[in-house]
């Protein structure tokens, strides 16, 4: 069975037409996400946000902010107004394959996410743990390194990675807090982490 990204094959503007008539009041009740004077207020991958409706303006104090940027990460934006449900962490984590239809998806997620970060991170761990503490990622012992990271309010990433030797090559594990289960879908959670990595490889060339 072929897996259809949403994200990236269903084009922004179908989107973007869906975000206009959504009805605010019922995205902030349902999604605890701040709506006052024709705007909602979120944080997201480490930046605060200002987005208008109806008419979709994105904004940040931070002129960086990945999401003034790149289009994937604005369509993103768009689905957790749409479609996002807050859900309470029992305080685990869980392995992409130990979530609903992580099976289904776990082809896609270890190319572009498990692969991408073994093989980003795994040769550089001095720069992966530099950019990981510039975006406020707590240090964790587990791996050659590991990181956890904050995406939303109560959400929670960890990335660890194994450095490759004469033997193995890199190596790294993704696990996600137990409440994205809950609140988002599988394509969803494979994007998140796709975009967190390339947070950190912009870190990473950043403070090179």
């Amino acid at each position: 069975m072929e897996v259809k990204d949403n994200i990236k094959e269903v084009p922004f503007e179908h989107y973007l037409e869906l975000f206009k008539k959504l009805d605010p009041k019922e995205v902030s009740l349902r999604t605890g996400i701040p709506y006052e004077n024709g705007t909602f207020s979120l944080k997201f991958l480490f930046d605060e946000y200002k987005i208008s409706w109806p008419d979709f303006s994105v904004t940040s104090e931070n002129e960086k902010a990945f999401c003034l940027f790149d289009l994937k990460a604005k369509t993103f934006l768009i689905r957790i107004l749409l479609e996002f449900n807050p859900t309470l962490s029992l305080g685990t984590f869980k392995t992409f394959r130990e979530m609903s239809w992580g099976e289904m998806y776990i082809e896609p997620f270890t190319g572009r996410c498990i692969m991408r970060s073994a093989f980003s991170f795994g040769t550089c761990k001095i720069k992966f743990q530099e950019a990981s503490k510039a975006l406020a990622g707590k240090p964790l012992n587990h791996g050659d390194a590991g990181f956890e990271f904050e995406v939303m309010p109560n959400y929670f990433i960890q990335i660890l990675i194994w450095e490759g030797d004469d033997e193995f090559p890199p190596n790294s594990q993704i696990l996600y807090s137990d409440n994205f289960e809950g609140s988002f879908a599988a394509e969803d959670r494979v994007v998140m982490a796709e975009m967190l990595i390339t947070l950190i490889k912009l870190k990473m060339k950043e403070l090179n």
